[in-house]
Protein backbone atom coordinates (compact mmCIF):
# COMPACT_ATOMS: atom_id res chain seq x y z
CA UNK A 1 0.00 0.00 0.00
CA UNK A 2 1.44 3.39 -1.04
CA UNK A 3 2.08 6.31 1.31
CA UNK A 4 -0.96 8.19 -0.04
CA UNK A 5 -3.22 5.17 0.41
CA UNK A 6 -2.05 4.72 3.99
CA UNK A 7 -2.64 8.40 4.75
CA UNK A 8 -6.12 8.23 3.21
CA UNK A 9 -6.90 5.12 5.23
CA UNK A 10 -5.90 6.80 8.49
CA UNK A 11 -8.00 9.88 7.68
CA UNK A 12 -11.01 7.70 6.84
CA UNK A 13 -10.65 5.66 10.03
CA UNK A 14 -10.33 8.74 12.27
CA UNK A 15 -13.34 10.39 10.63
CA UNK A 16 -15.45 7.25 11.06
CA UNK A 17 -14.56 6.94 14.76
CA UNK A 18 -15.29 10.64 15.30
CA UNK A 19 -18.79 10.01 13.97
CA UNK A 20 -19.22 7.07 16.36
CA UNK A 21 -18.18 9.16 19.37
CA UNK A 22 -20.42 12.09 18.39
CA UNK A 23 -23.49 9.93 17.77
CA UNK A 24 -23.05 7.98 21.02
CA UNK A 25 -23.09 11.22 23.01
CA UNK A 26 -26.11 12.61 21.15
CA UNK A 27 -28.16 9.43 21.52
CA UNK A 28 -27.76 9.57 25.30
CA UNK A 29 -28.61 13.29 25.46
CA UNK A 30 -31.68 12.97 23.22
CA UNK A 31 -33.13 9.96 25.05
CA UNK A 32 -32.75 11.78 28.36
CA UNK A 33 -34.30 14.98 26.98
CA UNK A 34 -37.13 13.12 25.23
CA UNK A 35 -38.13 11.27 28.41
CA UNK A 36 -37.78 14.41 30.52
CA UNK A 37 -39.89 16.57 28.20
CA UNK A 38 -42.26 13.81 27.09
CA UNK A 39 -41.73 14.71 23.43
CA UNK A 40 -42.19 12.20 20.62
CA UNK A 41 -40.29 14.47 18.23
CA UNK A 42 -37.22 14.48 20.51
CA UNK A 43 -37.47 10.71 20.98
CA UNK A 44 -37.77 10.37 17.20
CA UNK A 45 -34.56 12.35 16.95
CA UNK A 46 -32.98 9.96 19.47
CA UNK A 47 -33.97 7.08 17.21
CA UNK A 48 -32.59 8.99 14.25
CA UNK A 49 -29.27 9.43 16.06
CA UNK A 50 -29.37 5.76 17.08
CA UNK A 51 -29.62 4.83 13.41
CA UNK A 52 -26.80 7.28 12.73
CA UNK A 53 -24.71 5.53 15.39
CA UNK A 54 -25.36 2.13 13.82
CA UNK A 55 -24.50 3.63 10.42
CA UNK A 56 -21.27 5.00 11.86
CA UNK A 57 -20.26 1.55 13.08
CA UNK A 58 -21.08 0.16 9.64
CA UNK A 59 -18.94 2.90 8.09
CA UNK A 60 -16.03 1.99 10.40
CA UNK A 61 -16.25 -1.67 9.35
CA UNK A 62 -16.70 -0.79 5.67
CA UNK A 63 -13.70 1.55 5.65
CA UNK A 64 -11.58 -1.14 7.29
CA UNK A 65 -12.75 -3.94 4.97
CA UNK A 66 -12.54 -1.92 1.74
CA UNK A 67 -8.89 -1.03 2.43
CA UNK A 68 -7.80 -4.68 2.21
CA UNK A 69 -5.67 -5.42 -0.85
CA UNK A 70 -6.90 -7.81 -3.58
CA UNK A 71 -6.53 -11.49 -2.77
CA UNK A 72 -7.09 -14.82 -4.52
CA UNK A 73 -10.84 -14.83 -3.89
CA UNK A 74 -11.26 -11.07 -4.47
CA UNK A 75 -8.90 -10.22 -7.37
CA UNK A 76 -10.64 -6.87 -7.95
CA UNK A 77 -10.25 -5.76 -4.34
CA UNK A 78 -12.88 -5.08 -1.66
CA UNK A 79 -14.11 -1.65 -2.76
CA UNK A 80 -17.75 -2.69 -3.10
CA UNK A 81 -17.95 -3.22 0.65
CA UNK A 82 -18.48 0.54 0.93
CA UNK A 83 -21.33 0.41 -1.60
CA UNK A 84 -22.94 -2.47 0.32
CA UNK A 85 -22.61 -0.51 3.57
CA UNK A 86 -24.31 2.48 1.92
CA UNK A 87 -27.25 0.27 0.90
CA UNK A 88 -27.56 -1.16 4.43
CA UNK A 89 -27.48 2.34 5.92
CA UNK A 90 -30.23 3.45 3.53
CA UNK A 91 -32.44 0.51 4.57
CA UNK A 92 -31.90 1.37 8.22
CA UNK A 93 -32.99 4.95 7.56
CA UNK A 94 -36.19 3.70 5.87
CA UNK A 95 -37.01 1.59 8.95
CA UNK A 96 -36.32 4.49 11.33
CA UNK A 97 -38.48 6.87 9.28
CA UNK A 98 -41.41 4.44 9.25
CA UNK A 99 -41.18 3.88 13.00
CA UNK A 100 -41.15 7.62 13.70
CA UNK A 101 -44.29 8.17 11.59
CA UNK A 102 -46.04 5.33 13.44
CA UNK A 103 -45.22 6.82 16.85
CA UNK A 104 -46.14 10.34 15.75
CA UNK A 105 -49.58 9.26 14.53
CA UNK A 106 -50.15 7.50 17.87
CA UNK A 107 -49.19 10.72 19.66
CA UNK A 108 -51.58 12.74 17.49
CA UNK A 109 -54.46 10.44 18.44
CA UNK A 110 -53.54 10.49 22.14
CA UNK A 111 -51.72 13.80 22.84
CA UNK A 112 -49.91 14.41 26.13
CA UNK A 113 -48.71 17.76 27.55
CA UNK A 114 -44.98 18.51 27.37
CA UNK A 115 -42.80 19.33 30.38
CA UNK A 116 -39.56 21.35 30.74
CA UNK A 117 -39.52 22.27 27.06
CA UNK A 118 -36.42 24.46 27.43
CA UNK A 119 -34.29 21.34 27.97
CA UNK A 120 -35.51 19.96 24.68
CA UNK A 121 -34.63 23.20 22.86
CA UNK A 122 -31.12 23.20 24.38
CA UNK A 123 -30.35 19.56 23.52
CA UNK A 124 -31.63 19.94 19.95
CA UNK A 125 -29.52 23.07 19.48
CA UNK A 126 -26.37 21.29 20.71
CA UNK A 127 -27.19 18.34 18.44
CA UNK A 128 -27.55 20.56 15.37
CA UNK A 129 -24.22 22.30 15.99
CA UNK A 130 -22.34 19.05 16.69
CA UNK A 131 -23.73 17.26 13.65
CA UNK A 132 -23.05 20.26 11.39
CA UNK A 133 -19.37 20.16 12.37
CA UNK A 134 -18.96 16.38 12.16
CA UNK A 135 -20.90 16.00 8.88
CA UNK A 136 -18.80 18.73 7.24
CA UNK A 137 -15.66 16.83 8.27
CA UNK A 138 -17.07 13.54 6.96
CA UNK A 139 -17.97 15.12 3.61
CA UNK A 140 -14.51 16.66 3.30
CA UNK A 141 -12.65 13.43 4.10
CA UNK A 142 -15.11 11.33 2.08
CA UNK A 143 -14.64 13.43 -1.04
CA UNK A 144 -10.87 13.69 -0.60
CA UNK A 145 -10.55 9.90 -0.23
CA UNK A 146 -13.49 8.97 -2.53
CA UNK A 147 -15.22 7.06 0.29
CA UNK A 148 -18.92 6.37 -0.27
CA UNK A 149 -19.23 5.01 3.29
CA UNK A 150 -18.11 8.32 4.83
CA UNK A 151 -20.21 10.39 2.44
CA UNK A 152 -23.25 8.25 3.32
CA UNK A 153 -22.51 8.72 7.02
CA UNK A 154 -22.16 12.46 6.41
CA UNK A 155 -25.62 12.57 4.83
CA UNK A 156 -27.00 10.80 7.89
CA UNK A 157 -25.66 13.56 10.13
CA UNK A 158 -26.50 16.43 7.76
CA UNK A 159 -30.14 15.30 7.74
CA UNK A 160 -29.96 15.26 11.54
CA UNK A 161 -28.86 18.92 11.52
CA UNK A 162 -32.06 20.10 9.84
CA UNK A 163 -34.36 17.78 11.74
CA UNK A 164 -32.83 18.83 15.07
CA UNK A 165 -33.31 22.49 14.17
CA UNK A 166 -36.91 21.74 13.18
CA UNK A 167 -37.60 20.04 16.50
CA UNK A 168 -35.92 22.88 18.42
CA UNK A 169 -38.04 25.49 16.63
CA UNK A 170 -41.16 23.40 17.29
CA UNK A 171 -40.32 23.15 21.00
CA UNK A 172 -39.68 26.90 21.07
CA UNK A 173 -43.03 27.60 19.38
CA UNK A 174 -44.84 25.42 21.92
CA UNK A 175 -43.07 27.16 24.80
CA UNK A 176 -43.72 30.69 23.52
CA UNK A 177 -47.29 29.83 22.50
CA UNK A 178 -48.04 28.39 25.93
CA UNK A 179 -46.70 31.56 27.55
CA UNK A 180 -48.63 33.96 25.27
CA UNK A 181 -51.83 31.93 25.13
CA UNK A 182 -52.05 29.48 28.08
CA UNK A 183 -55.42 28.11 26.93
CA UNK A 184 -54.20 27.33 23.39
CA UNK A 185 -53.63 23.61 22.76
CA UNK A 186 -50.36 23.18 20.86
CA UNK A 187 -49.68 19.53 21.71
CA UNK A 188 -50.31 18.60 18.05
CA UNK A 189 -47.20 20.56 16.97
CA UNK A 190 -44.82 17.97 18.45
CA UNK A 191 -46.04 14.89 16.49
CA UNK A 192 -46.45 16.94 13.30
CA UNK A 193 -42.80 17.98 13.55
CA UNK A 194 -41.88 14.33 14.10
CA UNK A 195 -43.68 13.38 10.87
CA UNK A 196 -41.85 16.13 8.96
CA UNK A 197 -38.57 14.81 10.42
CA UNK A 198 -39.48 11.31 9.25
CA UNK A 199 -40.26 12.46 5.71
CA UNK A 200 -36.88 14.20 5.51
CA UNK A 201 -35.22 11.02 6.74
CA UNK A 202 -37.01 8.94 4.09
CA UNK A 203 -35.91 11.37 1.37
CA UNK A 204 -32.28 11.00 2.47
CA UNK A 205 -32.67 7.21 2.45
CA UNK A 206 -34.05 7.29 -1.10
CA UNK A 207 -31.14 9.41 -2.37
CA UNK A 208 -28.58 7.21 -0.62
CA UNK A 209 -30.13 4.05 -2.06
CA UNK A 210 -29.71 5.41 -5.58
CA UNK A 211 -26.10 6.42 -4.97
CA UNK A 212 -25.02 3.07 -3.51
CA UNK A 213 -26.95 0.94 -6.01
CA UNK A 214 -25.22 2.62 -8.96
CA UNK A 215 -21.88 1.20 -7.82
CA UNK A 216 -23.35 -2.21 -7.05
CA UNK A 217 -24.72 -2.62 -10.59
CA UNK A 218 -21.49 -1.34 -12.19
CA UNK A 219 -22.80 1.95 -13.56
CA UNK A 220 -20.24 3.82 -15.69
CA UNK A 221 -18.12 6.60 -14.22
CA UNK A 222 -19.66 10.10 -14.35
CA UNK A 223 -19.88 11.57 -17.86
CA UNK A 224 -17.34 14.32 -17.10
CA UNK A 225 -14.74 11.76 -15.98
CA UNK A 226 -15.26 9.60 -19.07
CA UNK A 227 -15.08 12.64 -21.35
CA UNK A 228 -11.78 13.73 -19.79
CA UNK A 229 -10.33 10.25 -20.41
CA UNK A 230 -11.57 10.26 -24.03
CA UNK A 231 -10.03 13.66 -24.72
CA UNK A 232 -6.67 12.56 -23.36
CA UNK A 233 -6.67 9.36 -25.42
CA UNK A 234 -7.37 11.33 -28.61
CA UNK A 235 -4.59 13.81 -27.77
CA UNK A 236 -1.87 11.14 -27.74
CA UNK A 237 0.68 11.19 -30.56
CA UNK A 238 0.47 8.09 -32.82
CA UNK A 239 -2.95 7.10 -31.50
CA UNK A 240 -5.49 6.72 -34.30
CA UNK A 241 -8.52 6.15 -32.10
CA UNK A 242 -10.19 3.95 -29.50
CA UNK A 243 -13.39 2.02 -28.96
CA UNK A 244 -15.31 -0.01 -26.37
CA UNK A 245 -14.44 2.25 -23.44
CA UNK A 246 -15.94 0.62 -20.35
CA UNK A 247 -15.73 2.01 -16.83
CA UNK A 248 -17.11 1.19 -13.40
CA UNK A 249 -16.49 1.95 -9.77
CA UNK A 250 -16.28 -0.07 -6.55
CA UNK A 251 -15.90 2.08 -3.44
CA UNK A 252 -12.90 4.32 -4.11
CA UNK A 253 -11.59 1.98 -6.84
CA UNK A 254 -12.09 2.73 -10.54
CA UNK A 255 -11.87 0.16 -13.33
CA UNK A 256 -11.19 1.47 -16.84
CA UNK A 257 -10.70 -0.55 -20.02
CA UNK A 258 -10.68 0.24 -23.74
CA UNK A 259 -9.29 -0.82 -27.13
CA UNK A 260 -6.59 1.44 -28.57
CA UNK A 261 -6.08 1.78 -32.35
CA UNK A 262 -2.53 2.36 -33.65
CA UNK A 263 -0.67 2.07 -36.96
CA UNK A 264 -0.55 -1.53 -38.18
CA UNK A 265 3.22 -1.27 -38.66
CA UNK A 266 3.92 -0.04 -35.12
CA UNK A 267 6.18 -2.24 -33.01
CA UNK A 268 5.08 -3.85 -29.77
CA UNK A 269 7.56 -1.70 -27.87
CA UNK A 270 6.20 1.55 -29.34
CA UNK A 271 2.59 0.62 -28.60
CA UNK A 272 3.54 -0.45 -25.07
CA UNK A 273 5.12 2.95 -24.40
CA UNK A 274 1.91 4.67 -25.53
CA UNK A 275 -0.19 2.55 -23.15
CA UNK A 276 2.23 3.29 -20.31
CA UNK A 277 1.85 7.05 -20.86
CA UNK A 278 -1.93 6.72 -20.89
CA UNK A 279 -1.98 4.61 -17.74
CA UNK A 280 0.33 7.02 -15.89
CA UNK A 281 -1.92 9.96 -16.77
CA UNK A 282 -5.09 8.16 -15.69
CA UNK A 283 -3.47 7.04 -12.43
CA UNK A 284 -2.34 10.60 -11.74
CA UNK A 285 -5.84 12.03 -12.23
CA UNK A 286 -7.77 9.07 -10.79
CA UNK A 287 -5.68 7.24 -8.18
CA UNK A 288 -6.60 3.65 -7.31
CA UNK A 289 -7.57 2.94 -10.92
CA UNK A 290 -7.15 -0.46 -12.54
CA UNK A 291 -6.60 0.09 -16.27
CA UNK A 292 -6.73 -2.48 -19.07
CA UNK A 293 -5.76 -1.39 -22.60
CA UNK A 294 -6.04 -3.72 -25.60
CA UNK A 295 -3.90 -2.51 -28.51
CA UNK A 296 -5.22 -3.16 -32.05
CA UNK A 297 -3.72 -2.42 -35.46
CA UNK A 298 -5.75 -0.06 -37.61
CA UNK A 299 -6.52 -1.89 -40.86
CA UNK A 300 -8.82 0.87 -42.16
CA UNK A 301 -11.87 -1.39 -42.15
CA UNK A 302 -13.60 1.26 -40.03
CA UNK A 303 -16.65 -0.41 -38.44
CA UNK A 304 -19.04 2.09 -36.77
CA UNK A 305 -17.63 1.58 -33.26
CA UNK A 306 -14.15 2.46 -34.56
CA UNK A 307 -15.33 5.51 -36.48
CA UNK A 308 -16.96 6.90 -33.30
CA UNK A 309 -13.60 7.07 -31.51
CA UNK A 310 -11.37 7.74 -34.51
CA UNK A 311 -9.14 10.83 -34.51
CA UNK A 312 -9.01 10.86 -38.33
CA UNK A 313 -11.53 12.67 -40.50
CA UNK A 314 -13.46 10.92 -43.28
CA UNK A 315 -11.11 12.52 -45.81
CA UNK A 316 -8.00 11.34 -43.97
CA UNK A 317 -9.32 7.78 -43.79
CA UNK A 318 -10.17 7.85 -47.48
CA UNK A 319 -6.70 9.17 -48.34
CA UNK A 320 -5.06 6.41 -46.33
CA UNK A 321 -7.12 3.80 -48.15
CA UNK A 322 -6.09 5.26 -51.46
CA UNK A 323 -2.44 5.14 -50.44
CA UNK A 324 -2.77 1.49 -49.40
CA UNK A 325 -4.97 0.51 -52.31
CA UNK A 326 -7.77 -0.41 -49.90
CA UNK A 327 -11.27 -0.30 -51.34
CA UNK A 328 -13.23 -1.26 -48.19
CA UNK A 329 -16.15 1.20 -47.87
CA UNK A 330 -16.71 3.11 -44.63
CA UNK A 331 -18.88 1.45 -42.02
CA UNK A 332 -18.03 -2.14 -42.96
Amino acid sequence: MGARSMTDQRRKSRAAWLSVASNTTLVVLKIAAGLLVGSVSILSEAIHSGVDLLASFIAVMAVRASSKPPDERHPFGHGKVESISGTIEALLIFVAGGWIIYEAIHKLLAPEPLQMVHWGVAVMGVSALANAAVSSHLFRVGRDTDSLALIADGWHLRTDVWTSLGVALGMLAISVGGWLAPNLDLTWVDPVIAIVVALMILKAAYDLTGQSSRDLVDTSLPADEEELIKRHIRSQHQVLGFHHLRTRKAGDLRFIEFHLMVEAEMTVLESHRITERLMEWIQEHYPKSTITIHVEPCELKCPPHCVAGCVLTDEQRAARRADQGTQTPLGQ
